[in-house]
Formats: C-alpha cells, structure tokens, sequence
C-alpha cells in the first residue's frame, strides 16, 4: 500500500493504477505519469479519473 500521502487510483484511458495525493478533491486536475494526459477528480470515496476536458468549453462567458 502507498504511504498515507497517496493513494492509488485508475487511469482511465491506459487502465493503469497511478498515485494521486490522498486529499485529493472531486473537480481536481491532475497529470497522469502514465499516459501524460490531464485528469479530472470525478469522485473522492472511491477516487474515479476521467479524462479532463479540453479548455474551449464555455467558462462562464
């Protein structure tokens, strides 16, 4: 098991197990070591990655 600053969870497009920061917070995003690719924090209990989206969604305009 990880040391009690990380925890494991699944990236999502290589199915691979990655450590994330144990406080980790649902909106979050972090890189995958893995695959490179950004990841949203879907879910904290358990930890859940999608993929993040891409930045020309509507921000608020």
């Amino acid at each position: 098991m990880a040391d009690d600053s990380t925890i494991t969870a699944e990236d999502p497009l290589t199915g691979d197990e990655i450590e994330v920061p144990a406080d980790v917070e649902v909106g979050e995003i972090i890189d995958s070591p893995v695959s490179g690719a950004e990841l949203e924090v879907v879910s904290t209990d358990p930890v859940e990655l999608e993929e993040a989206p891409e930045l020309e969604e509507d921000w608020g305009e």
